[in-house]
Order: C-alpha cells, then sequence, then structure tokens
C-alpha cells in the first residue's frame, strides 16, 4: 500500500520493512521488538513508533475503491487473507508501543 502512496517515498526502506514488522507484531500481539530485531535492524522501537502509527493510519483510512485486485488477491486464505485484519484502533496501538 506505501508504494501507492507519495508520502512514504522518502522512507528508507528498511526503516518502512521494521515499522511494518513492528505493526504486524503489534496487531497480532506477538511480542514487541526484541533486542535481536534491534541488534539486526538497525532500529530501536522508539525510532519506528511515528512510521508505525502512519501505518496503522493509512490501513484504518484506506480507500476501498482502490487496488482492488491487490485486495482481492490478499483476502484469499494462500495470503493468509491479510487484506482481512482489521487495524488497530489508535489508542490501543498508543497503549502498546509505549510498552514495548
Amino acid at each position: 500500500m506505501t508504494l501507492q502512496e507519495y508520502d512514504y517515498a522518502r522512507e528508507s526502506p528498511s526503516k518502512l520493512a521494521a515499522s511494518c514488522l513492528l505493526l504486524a507484531l503489534t496487531m497480532k500481539n506477538l511480542g514487541g521488538w526484541t533486542p535481536t530485531l534491534e541488534y539486526y535492524s538497525g532500529y530501536n522501537a522508539q525510532d519506528l513508533h511515528p512510521l508505525v502509527k502512519r501505518l496503522n493510519f493509512l490501513l484504518t483510512y484506506q480507500p476501498h475503491d482502490k487496488l482492488n485486485a491487490v485486495r482481492s488477491k490478499y483476502s484469499h486464505r494462500v495470503f493468509f487473507e491479510v487484506a482481512k485484519v482489521t487495524p488497530m484502533d489508535m489508542l490501543k496501538l498508543e497503549e502498546a508501543l509505549t510498552s514495548c
């Protein structure tokens, strides 16, 4: 989704990937940002928080009239129906990020 948004073009690909991973871990309640993830990514969790919030906002307020083929593809069980995952409430996300 970020490939379609110009605002994300200035973000480094590694930081964007790390932020997506942190958001996914938080959404699925699979734990926080571990020292191993920090070491190999080069980012600590606090550096990623603003971008994680922007990504969740993008998921929350995405227009449903665009990218129908992509949404349909990732709604299939082969791709674990990730397009159907509901975004986190912004307050709950904030609480989860402050705890990691």
